[in-house]
């Protein structure tokens, strides 16, 4: 898979929209329309890759703790934060959503879903709550060895915006191995196709959260994608996960 590669900037929580627009928005688009899925090398830095993991252990930062195992999702465990969010996930979130709903207006289009998102998350945020989901839904997820991550879809009530973001917060090779992002697509009368995505330290995954429309020889169609991540063979993976839509 071709990478998307951004111009260098400053860093630090403040940037964070700059950085985000620094990065080949075209071709991502291009690798979302192909592959359902497009990689944004070095979103963040190591120091804030580590500074974002550190905040695990404190629970004050969130609203819930979800041991997959309980619940028949996998291994390991994710906790939900609460609002406000953290200043770097909270500039973030709206950063990247102002790239990817035109996107997501475009696929609905294509695959004639009457939704379309508006400009500002903040305004998409306001649907959601209208509708009573009000509860943040970026995650952080850690996984230690032998832990994984079955493949699932990230759908949380009615408004569900059809692309998220996952950053890699660990170095893989030091931190961890094993523990790599899959995406499943099930296309029509066909077997599913995998995509496996590697992934460094800092670098984030866009992805299709539920379908997206794909062109065949008699028009476009709609695929089911699901996602998820293989066995950690050692060590400890953390992950932040940057979702859209709130839940009820």
């Amino acid at each position: 898979m071709a990478i998307a590669k951004r111009v260098p900037a400053a860093h630090g929580a403040s940037d964070i929209a700059a950085r985000v627009d620094a990065f080949d928005w075209a071709h991502i688009e291009g690798e979302l329309d192909a592959q359902g899925c497009a990689v944004l090398k070095s979103l963040l830095t190591s120091d804030e890759c580590r500074a974002v993991a550190a905040i695990y252990p404190d629970d004050a930062h969130f609203r819930s703790r979800i041991v997959m195992g309980r619940h028949g999702f996998g291994r390991g465990e994710y906790k939900y934060f609460a609002y406000p969010l953290p200043d770097l996930i909270a500039r973030l979130r709206p950063a990247l959503y102002a790239h990817l709903h035109g996107v997501a207006n475009r696929w609905n289009e294509t695959m004639r879903i009457d939704i379309r998102y508006p400009a500002a998350h903040s305004a998409f945020l306001e649907r959601c709550h209208e509708a009573g989901q009000s509860r943040p839904t970026p995650l952080l997820l850690q996984y230690e060895a032998g832990d994984y991550n079955c493949l699932h879809q990230d759908l949380y009530g009615e408004h569900v915006f059809p692309i998220q973001v996952a950053i890699l917060l660990s170095e893989p090779g030091r931190d961890f191995t094993g523990g790599e992002f899959v995406l499943t697509e099930q296309r029509p009368r066909m077997q599913s196709r995998a995509e496996v995505v590697p992934l460094a330290q800092g670098d984030a995954v866009a992805f299709a959260v539920h379908h997206r429309p794909v062109q065949g020889t008699r028009g476009t169609y709609r695929v089911n994608l699901r996602h998820g991540v293989s066995r950690i063979r050692t060590g400890q993976r953390h992950t932040l996960g940057v979702i859209f839509h709130d839940a009820k």
